[in-house]
């Protein structure tokens, strides 16, 4: 690695930190293609799982006492299963086409965000159920759960600070069992980036932390076109990807 490489990644890290605090996701959806562009896809998405992890235990624990624990019941443990389901099968599927899909999908919610159509409907039951475990098994077959989950939360009509806390802590539940399946497969290659990935946590971390005081200044209307327009830049971003 270079001097150079490392520098970007910590820059792309900290500007990933503070995405996810303002929207609920990012670091997995910026930092990946980076490490990829190097190291590829398999070993992009077990290093980036870290600081991924570390981002999301200190912004959980920031707002703490903002998190809809209703919703992480319902919707959350089905998420955290699906990721297991998407780290065991990683690698042993198409994830290009998976990626594809979930692009697609992305901008379809983009687009019910942005002209204010999710707001006026709210899963429940089976859906909700669905929603969880789709978001949490796309995370763990191609690195990147939050986009789906974001879209799935931003129907529920939560105010800024309440929707990251409570997205927050169900990536930390689909990171939980996805990291150690990560870290099984890849644990010879992460050696060689430890570098590598510490400089990633640290930029995430501070991204955190700059980022979290943007997030508490701003009303739920702009909230809600801030998070719609990122889905759908992600969506194009897989979209338009490399197959």
């Amino acid at each position: 690695m270079t001097t150079w490489f490392l520098a970007l990644a910590a820059l792309v890290s900290f500007l990933a930190g503070a995405t996810a605090s303002i929207v609920g996701f990012g670091v997995g959806s910026l930092l990946t293609p980076v490490v990829a562009l190097t190291f590829g896809t398999d070993v992009a998405v077990a290093v980036v799982a870290l600081p991924h992890l570390a981002g999301g235990l200190l912004r959980g624990w920031q707002l703490r006492r903002a998190i809809d624990r209703r919703i992480v019941v319902r919707f959350g443990l089905l998420s955290a299963l699906g990721g297991l389901l998407g780290a065991l099968v990683f690698a042993r599927i198409a994830p290009a086409v998976l990626t594809r899909v979930l692009g697609a999908l992305l901008i379809t919610a983009a687009t019910a965000g942005v002209t204010g159509w999710a707001q006026r409907w709210t899963p429940s039951g089976p859906v909700t159920w669905a929603l969880g475990a789709l978001s949490g098994f796309f995370g763990g077959v191609v690195g990147n759960q939050g986009g789906l989950r974001t879209a799935a939360l931003s129907a529920f009509g939560l105010s800024p600070a309440v929707f990251v806390a409570t997205s927050t802590i169900i990536g930390v539940m689909i990171d939980a069992v996805r990291v150690p399946v990560y870290l099984a497969r890849a644990s010879t290659s992460l050696a060689g980036l430890w570098q590598l990935v510490v400089l990633s946590i640290a930029g995430v971390v501070a991204g955190t932390l700059m980022g979290d005081r943007i997030l508490l200044g701003l009303s739920r209307e702009r909230f809600r076109i801030i998070v719609s327009v990122a889905i759908g830049l992600l969506g194009l971003w897989f979209l338009s990807g490399p197959a």
